[in-house]
């Protein structure tokens, strides 16, 4: 291709994009080009740069808040805010997504620019144009829809067809699919290809290495915020072990760490527990589940979103879910109460939330507060906190669980994914239980962070702990666990060795069930 060919094909050129936060450099000289129509992948570990470079992409961080060129549609540009790049077809979706729950669909896709006539909001208009945008994106829901009364993966359609709206020309999504189960998923990345075939560009940012090498066209890979590496993928896709190796800066020949199980005797069971909804009681949500965990012993749930996973694991926590609970509970053999989570917590239980930024975290206190929160006992005298005895904890598990931070009064907020997941596991171990259940440990957490949780996880065991883990990620529950069970719709409806399972075999008792 001509030099001039190529300069026409292409739609983003930033160069020597560079960032600084209180003298510390969380962006240096990055480079990412990318071409018309294309799906371009921004990938690296938890505060490698990604979001730091799309926000100055988008006007976030405006200029001259960074150095170095951004080029759009081959016109240099500054942009002073979001406003100001959604203007030139630059549309940004975040992981948390940006709708108002208590708002229609159509209300949602044309907030702040709705379609008037004499100064009226015309809503014949709006539904009309949101019927549209809705088939584009493949959703059938009437635009009178609340978006709270929709799923989290129709809700990130509407994200989409409200870029549409907008007349988006290049399309960022950040962590589309963290929260999607593997249709939902699958439906979005297809929705992906027919946007990259209208024309339209993307760059997508994920840890899911496999979502990648399925329609990413080109990957650019940062590393403690500078490029490392350009790959195109045109011809071939990137394997994942050259990714990670450049994510990395080194070789991970064993994404799972190797552990020999000392598994003891039967530690916590759950006989006939059964779940009814909270808001619709004639409904049962866990339907007579029979399990056990073995002292050192990892556990693995396996199943579908809506499976009821969650709904089992916080029901057992304290009754935190639920209504009309029965069935019995015992911890070495004894019938234990977990009527409450203090209870629960007293028993030896812990959870670890899947949310961990709504539910695990106060997000504006520091480390130390966040890493005693379950256990304030342990640094209190006569009722008052010892704060010396706090900063001693939490340093301590800070250095246990190699938590990157500047110190343990830094809030948790500015902390990243894999790092505010080791401060949740901290508040839970200074808990001291015995039996951790952890809910979706490695969302959101990026590959290096990853096997570090992993081998948090193979540590515990090893210590005696029991762990039950609930991942809707197959493969890590196959590379971690001992041991499976299978939930769908409520029940188990199988059980087998770790050793033993494979991806089709679950997916054949799910279909079979």
């Amino acid at each position: 291709m001509a030099q001039g060919d190529e300069l026409d094909d292409t739609i983003l050129d930033m160069r020597g994009i560079s960032k600084r936060f209180h003298g510390v450099a969380a962006l240096q000289n990055v480079n990412l080009t990318v071409r018309r129509g294309e799906i371009h992948a921004v990938v690296g570990e938890n505060g490698a740069g990604k979001s730091t470079l799309m926000k100055v992409l988008s006007g976030v961080y405006p200029h001259p808040e960074y150095d170095g060129e951004i080029r759009y549609l081959g016109q240099e540009r500054r942009f002073r805010g979001i406003a100001d790049s959604e203007q030139q077809g630059i549309i940004i979706i975040h992981q948390e997504l940006a709708l108002v729950p208590l708002l229609s669909i159509a209300e949602n896709i044309f907030l702040g620019h709705e379609p008037a006539r004499f100064g009226v909001i015309d809503w014949i208009a709006a539904h009309k144009k949101t019927r549209d945008l809705l088939a584009r994106v493949g959703l059938r829901e009437s635009p009178a829809t609340r978006v709270d009364d929709i799923g989290v993966g129709k809700q990130q359609l509407v994200e989409i067809a409200k870029a549409l709206a907008k007349e988006v020309k290049l399309l960022i999504l950040d962590e589309p699919t963290a929260s999607l189960n593997e249709t939902d998923s699958e439906a979005l990345l297809q929705l992906l290809l027919e946007l990259k075939a209208q024309g339209i560009s993307c760059i997508l940012i994920s840890h899911k290495l496999n979502e990648i090498g399925k329609v990413a066209d080109a990957i650019t890979v940062l590393r403690d915020g500078a490029t490392v590496a350009m790959l195109d993928c045109r011809e071939a896709p990137a394997s994942e072990d050259l990714i990670i190796r450049a994510m990395v800066g080194r070789e991970m020949a064993d994404r799972y760490p190797k552990r020999t199980p000392k598994i003891g005797e039967v530690l916590f069971e759950l006989r006939d527990w059964r779940v009814r909804h909270p808001l619709h009681p004639e409904r049962e949500v866990v339907k007579g589940v029979n399990l056990n965990v073995r002292r050192g012993e990892i556990v693995g749930i396996a199943g579908l979103m809506g499976a009821g996973r969650t709904e089992l694991a916080m029901s057992v926590f304290g009754r935190s879910w639920g209504h009309r609970i029965t069935g019995t509970a015992l911890m070495g053999g004894q019938p234990v109460d977990l009527s409450s989570v203090q209870k629960a917590v007293n028993a030896g239980l812990a959870y670890v939330t899947e949310d961990r930024k709504a539910l695990g975290l106060v997000l504006n206190e520091s480390i130390a507060c966040n890493t005693t929160l379950a256990n304030l006992p342990g640094v209190s005298r006569h009722g008052v906190i010892d704060e010396g005895r706090e900063f001693t904890v939490a340093n301590d598990f800070r250095a246990r669980l190699a938590t990157r931070c500047a110190g343990v009064h830094q809030s948790v907020v500015n902390l990243s994914g894999g790092n505010q997941q080791k401060v949740v596991l901290a508040k839970w171990l200074f808990a001291n239980p015995k039996l951790l259940i952890l809910d979706e440990p490695t969302r959101g957490i990026d590959v290096g962070a990853k096997f570090e949780i992993y081998a948090l996880i193979a540590r515990l065991a090893e210590e005696g702990r029991s762990i039950l883990v609930i991942s809707s990620e197959m493969p890590e529950l196959l590379g971690l666990c001992d041991r499976l069970y299978v939930m769908n719709e409520g029940e188990l409806i199988a059980e087998m060795n770790a050793a033993e399972a494979t991806q089709e075999k679950i997916m054949r008792a799910i279909v079979g069930a």
